[in-house]
């Protein structure tokens, strides 16, 4: 596991690749026509949900309804311009060297979210095929997309120490579907980076594996907060 840099992002099947240039200068500031139209080309509107960048969702969508959730596997990719170099290094990862930090930061999104969605009201995670389209079942679809390393830690032996002032950077980028039609009911983006310690701290696979699950953890309290409000709103 290691450190990254992500580079807002879209997760809208097709057109992911287009949306790569629209995202590219999003910030904090409002989306801009490329990006507005690509996340809601389908019938979905702009929303706010606190603690994320963007949010649409369709209107009327019945979030209340579900008492399960299906957790698609994450997928990440990085940041086609990372041209990473191994820590205090000059020789560059190899091939299997960066599929081992890609699958790292994909399994801890998903166990983060899979832990955080079962908390609190108790969502159960739904792994039979054959009760995956079932009416109550919502489908959860979370990316990473333009993974940047800032400095990977492959744990080799003998390595020198490398100081960094931050972990780096991610974007989360999801859509909620409902499982029995594949309507999707919401978009969502968010960029978080690590902590900055304001000094150089000892970066290492242990602090880099612990910003991710923190930053994972956060979006994922954020979505079942959000749903378990929704069943609140519907009860009265």
């Amino acid at each position: 596991m290691t450190v990254f840099r992500l580079i807002p992002p879209a997760f809208v099947l097709a057109l992911a690749a287009s949306l790569l240039m629209a995202l590219a200068p999003f910030s904090s500031r409002a989306a801009s026509t490329p990006l507005e139209e690509s996340l809601s080309h389908d019938g979905l509107q702009k929303t706010r949900i606190k603690g994320l960048d963007l949010a649409y969702m369709r209107p009327g969508a019945p979030l209340a309804g579900y008492k399960r959730i299906q957790l698609d596997p994450v997928e990440v990719s990085f940041d086609p311009a990372w041209n990473p170099t191994r820590s205090a290094s000059r020789f560059k990862l190899s091939t299997e060297e960066r599929e081992h930090i890609r699958a790292g930061v994909a399994r801890i999104v998903h166990d983060e979210f899979a832990r955080e969605l079962q908390a609190g009201s108790g969502y159960q995670l739904v792994t039979d095929a054959a009760q995956a389209t079932a009416p109550d079942v919502l489908r959860v679809k979370v990316g990473v997309i333009n993974l940047y390393v800032n400095a990977p830690d492959t744990m080799s032996a003998g390595r020198t120490r490398t100081y960094t002032l931050s972990a780096g950077e991610m974007t989360l980028v999801a859509e909620l579907f409902d499982a029995e039609s594949g309507a999707v009911l919401a978009r969502l983006v968010d960029r978080r980076e690590a902590r900055n310690t304001g000094q150089l701290t000892l970066s290492n696979s242990v602090m880099n594996a612990a910003e991710a699950e923190q930053i994972a953890a956060r979006w994922a309290r954020i979505l079942r907060k959000n749903l378990e409000q929704a069943q609140q709103s519907a009860k009265h």
